[in-house]
């Protein structure tokens, strides 16, 4: 499903602080520079395999959902999710697990224009819970999806090292 969302405080279309409109689309592939640039600008981890992989799994597949950001024109950000079903018991839910906006445009509402965008696509996908995780020392990110009504849920998050004879 191939849509374009110009986005607005009802979800259909406005113009942010800056004036211009911002349009939520589905990702190509020729946006896929832009998202890797992106990403390794703000984690300084350079991931292109990653970026290819997901593409292809949620941006060619349909299986999930890879959507960014245009503004004038320009790339402004991306946000990727999938509906996820019955890990350890949780019902259906959309799991959002990157997202990312330009810096000089994070004060537009571009990234809370793609988490609305993505939210309806779960919906649309028959799910009523959205989820994602966050490192806790991560407060830009953290502070946002709070910002966006995202709280603590029923389920813990657990890890451990697979080295020998290190911790966590």
């Amino acid at each position: 499903m191939n849509v374009n969302i110009t986005c607005m405080d009802n979800g259909l279309t406005t113009e942010n602080m800056t004036g211009m409109p911002v349009t939520i689309r589905a990702a190509t592939a020729s946006d896929i520079s832009d998202v890797q640039s992106l990403d390794e600008r703000n984690t300084g981890m350079d991931k292109p395999e990653f970026w290819a992989d997901a593409f292809r799994r949620y941006g060619q597949s349909g299986d999930g959902e890879f959507l960014v950001a245009e503004q004038g024109g320009r790339f402004a950000g991306y946000i990727l999710g999938e509906v996820r079903a019955w890990e350890f018991g949780s019902p259906p839910s959309g799991w959002i697990f990157a997202f990312g906006v330009e810096p000089e445009r994070r004060l537009a509402k571009i990234a809370t224009r793609l988490f609305e965008a993505i939210c309806d696509r779960f919906r649309a996908r028959g799910v009523d819970q959205a989820r994602s995780m966050v490192a806790t020392d991560d407060h830009l990110n953290l502070a946002f999806l709070r910002a966006q009504g995202m709280r603590g849920g029923p389920y813990l998050q657990l890890e451990m090292n697979l080295k020998p004879g290190e911790d966590a």
